[in-house]
This record gives C-alpha cells, sequence and structure tokens, in this order.
C-alpha cells in the first residue's frame, strides 16, 4: 500500500478509506488509487509511493568453497 499526508486545515471523511482522517496524518491508500490523491497537491502530500513498501530480501550469505 501507498502513503499519504493529509494537508488540509481540519478533519475530513475518506469514504473510500473508510475512515477520518486528521490533519497531517498519514495514511494508507491503495496502490492503484495512489495518483488519485497526490494529483490533489493542496489536499495531500505524497510520503511512500505504491510498491515502495515492499519487502526486500536480504542477500545470501556467501558459501566457502572446499
Amino acid at each position: 500500500m501507498a502513503r499519504v499526508r493529509y494537508l488540509g486545515p481540519e478533519q475530513v471523511t475518506v469514504p473510500e478509506l473508510g475512515r477520518t482522517v486528521e490533519p497531517d496524518q498519514i495514511v494508507e491508500v491503495p496502490d492503484d488509487r495512489y495518483e488519485g490523491y497526490v494529483c490533489q497537491p493542496t489536499n495531500w502530500e505524497p510520503i511512500e509511493e505504491p510498491g515502495a513498501a515492499k519487502k526486500k530480501t536480504a542477500a545470501k550469505p556467501l558459501q566457502k568453497e572446499g
């Protein structure tokens, strides 16, 4: 899920998220709806783009040959 920050001056109900969002609050939004939020720069600030929160796997340790 992508994340955005609400920049409005007072709380707002966001039916798509099923919740009320407070000013300066960071919320998760569906990846496919991210652009619908950040295209409103007076209301929403991008925090984490879609796919950025995917779990990264650690590199496998090198094995000694022998």
